[in-house]
């Protein structure tokens, strides 16, 4: 399957299952929780759903330090998030956080990074929404441990993986 095909597949998908999507965010959460990952991690990267996607505001509520994804132009920024307050709709419809940037320069500090995507296999490959925005991120969290989060039949056999993409250490998904 090509990668848009792929794609397509998975939005028919979502269209069946559409009324399973809380319950399931709700079980990914706990089973993020549930690792060791998460329960060492001081600094996490996590991102706010879209309407189609695993709901991790579950994970909001922690006492570590939290970052949210903001879509500048063509590239991420992260920023610091400090509560609901602190959210307001950006690009995509999508809340981000109103808070300062993390800087860059401190990327290595990031323990942990919670990835959407729109298919994974157990090899760690992603397929993303096609607009390339965690392709160019991910790449800059070298110490990072990165989990895939996704629903039940978005974890495929196999991934179109090309050499430049990066694979995450694992996948989480119920």
């Amino acid at each position: 399957m090509t990668k848009q095909e792929l794609r397509q597949h998975i939005r028919q998908q979502k269209a069946l299952y559409r009324t399973r999507f809380a319950e399931w965010s709700h079980d990914i959460c706990q089973a993020i929780m549930q690792l060791s990952q998460w329960q060492q991690a001081h600094t996490i990267l996590l991102y706010h759903a879209l309407p189609d996607e695993p709901d991790l505001q579950m994970l909001y509520d922690d006492n570590r330090q939290l970052l949210l994804p903001v879509v500048v132009g063509d590239d991420l920024v992260l920023r610091h998030y400090r509560g609901g307050a602190s959210l307001q709709e950006g690009a995509f419809h999508i809340l981000e956080p109103t808070g300062e940037d993390f800087p860059r320069e401190r990327y290595d500090e990031i323990d942990l990074v919670l990835v959407p995507g729109m298919a994974f296999d157990n090899e760690g490959h992603r397929l993303g929404r096609g607009r390339g925005y965690y392709d160019r991120l991910l790449p800059r969290l070298t110490k990072a441990y990165k989990i895939g989060v996704c629903f039940p039949f978005q974890l495929v056999p196999r991934v179109p993986a090309e050499p430049h993409d990066i694979a995450v250490s694992e996948t989480v998904c119920q």
